[in-house]
């Protein structure tokens, strides 16, 4: 432990009675300072360890000075217990690492924790967006049912892996191995019982269209470790699918239990100008928004569903008035370009840090979106994926349908299709004159007259 004073600081004094933490896995660094009433800087240094009795013994110690803020950087996950009993009793503030550098060559845990401190003191330090508790709950059902969605995946490709290993080709025949009549087909295989013929026979549906083909597929050599990993497969593959919809009724319970948004009190201040002069006339105030209502709204976009929206809601909440604008939503989701300049120059533009979980998730229903006929999402990929290419296309996909979900949460309005031709009646005057030019090079002079508007 130690105990120094210091100078009257030269730098704007914000919080006076704050702390410093260097998290590492077994141990805590902290670091507490109070600037006293004739000016002095007053610290102390101590350790702690990360056990639940030790963290309430940092708590008193905090609270011994009165401390109000503390900092802390984003390790790994070692952060989070720190975080949830230092919750509600005083201000944290998560810090990204890289914006707390401190001098090459001067690097002990003590000081970090110093310097983390002493950079809070003069409000020097930007605080990492952390939701509230149930949100964080929401998070962790959403991404543990993405874990399992993703090994369920995996596990289907363990199965296919097998059936190569045996010479069966129904891959190469059924869309879905793991289908009604695949699936039949399979638990035929694991008793070993029927021939390729029989096999053939429990197809359904359009698959009846192609029984030669399938009795060729099943055609193989079968062997009895081969049957065997074929049930563990099947058998796994029915228990991830038990898991999944466990999470999923439990997802729709948080969903329910989690609070609503209260309308904000200055909420004819974020008006359109028409909305304040009906709110004037004795408009009714908005109900509380709902997480569900929110779900809903989100799922009128296209590429979006019930388990799309989940999982958007859970990684950015329904409170976009914690992001000052859309550009700012943007760029914590991961999906705005870097913006790199020196010497007048312009340098690499990658996409900047953020949410990886939710560009991920955004990315997907990025994918899903471009697939649908005559929607502004599709034209815009399309647009730019001639000239930029399909991954700097569908990340500008991704940061469209992210944008309009700010709106949409913001305004509580339901997805505004623009029409696949946006871009061409946004720009229609440039786009008639290059069509005129390129019939001219073809040996024609045309004249346009505009058609009759319908009555």
């Amino acid at each position: 432990m130690s105990h120094e004073v210091k100078g009257e600081a030269m730098m704007r004094l914000v919080y006076k009675r704050c702390a410093g933490i260097d998290v590492h896995k077994k141990m805590l660094m902290v670091c507490r300072v109070r600037i006293n009433e004739q000016g002095e800087w007053e610290q102390e240094v101590r350790s702690f360890g990360t056990m639940t009795c030790e963290l309430l013994l940092l708590l008193d110690w905090l609270l011994e000075w009165g401390v109000t803020h503390v900092a802390m950087e984003s390790t790994g996950e070692y952060w989070k217990p720190v975080y949830n009993l230092l919750e509600g009793h005083v201000e944290v503030l998560l810090v990204n690492a890289q914006h707390v550098k401190h001098v090459p060559g001067r690097k002990t845990d003590v000081k970090d924790a110093e310097w983390l401190a002493e950079l809070l003191v003069h409000g020097l330090l930007k605080a990492s967006f952390v939701p509230a508790k149930p949100q964080r709950n929401l998070r962790d059902l959403t991404r543990y049912r993405v874990n399992l969605v993703e090994e369920r995946a995996r596990t289907i490709q363990r199965l296919q892996k097998v059936l190569e290993h045996g010479n069966i080709k129904l891959a190469s025949v059924a869309t879905d191995v793991l289908g009604v009549s695949a699936r039949r087909m399979l638990e035929a295989i694991v008793e070993g019982k029927a021939n390729a013929a029989t096999m053939a026979e429990l197809a359904k549906g359009r698959l009846r269209n192609k029984l030669s083909d399938l009795e060729k597929a099943l055609t193989g050599i079968v062997e009895p470790h081969h049957r065997f990993l074929l049930a563990q497969h099947l058998a796994h593959i029915d228990f991830l699918d038990e898991q999944i919809e466990t999470v999923g009724q439990q997802i729709e319970q948080q969903l329910k239990a989690m609070p609503a948004l209260q309308p904000p009190a200055d909420s004819g201040s974020q008006q359109t100008q028409q909305e304040p002069a009906a709110e004037a006339q004795g408009a009714v105030p908005q109900p509380p928004l709902t997480w569900q209502e929110a779900v809903d709204l989100l799922d009128t976009a296209p590429g979006v569903d019930q388990k799309l929206a989940q999982q958007v809601l859970a990684e950015m909440g329904i409170n976009m008035r914690q992001f000052p604008t859309a550009n700012h939503f943007a760029a914590w989701a991961g999906l705005a370009p870097g913006n790199r300049q020196s010497g007048g120059k312009r340098f690499s533009t990658r996409l900047s840090d953020g949410n990886r979980h939710l560009r991920t998730v955004l990315t997907q229903g990025a994918w899903a979106a471009v697939r649908s006929k005559g929607t502004y999402l599709s034209a815009l990929y399309h647009r730019l994926a001639a000239r930029r290419g399909k991954k700097r296309a569908i990340m500008a996909v991704a940061h469209s349908l992210g944008i309009s979900f700010y709106h949409m949460l913001s305004r509580r309005q339901p997805y505004q299709e623009l029409g696949a031709d946006y871009f061409d009646q946004r720009s229609k005057g440039v786009k008639t004159d290059w069509l005129l030019k390129q019939l001219n090079k073809l040996g024609y002079n045309v004249q346009l007259e505009p058609l009759a508007q319908p009555a």
